[in-house]
């Protein structure tokens, strides 16, 4: 017989951990910005700083650490100029595709 598992005794789950390639992050970008939501497009880039390491990307942006964090927190609404900055220091760029490709 197969032992349960409550929801309570699962670990969170932290995408930052899988997010160890640049197809893995560009792949995980691509989906988040699917949803067209903006606090999760937020929150997946302080995913991915923080799989890389949020002292680094917090130099590399010129934006401070503390501020950075405060910035990607889950449900934040951070500046379009706060996104651009840091993709840029992760080396990566959002792009724009069609909705509907003509057939």
């Amino acid at each position: 017989m197969t032992k349960k598992i409550k929801v309570s005794q699962l670990g969170e789950f932290d995408a930052a951990e899988y997010l160890n390639s640049e197809e893995d992050v560009a792949a995980y970008l691509t989906t988040v910005l699917e949803e067209n939501d903006p606090a999760l497009l937020a929150a997946a880039i302080g995913d991915i700083a923080r799989a890389r390491g949020m002292s680094q990307v917090a130099k590399d942006s010129g934006i401070a650490r503390e501020a950075l964090y405060k910035a990607l927190r889950p449900g934040s609404e951070p500046r379009f100029e706060t996104i651009t900055r840091v993709c840029a220091a992760l080396g990566v760029r959002l792009v724009a595709k069609p909705i509907h490709l003509p057939h």
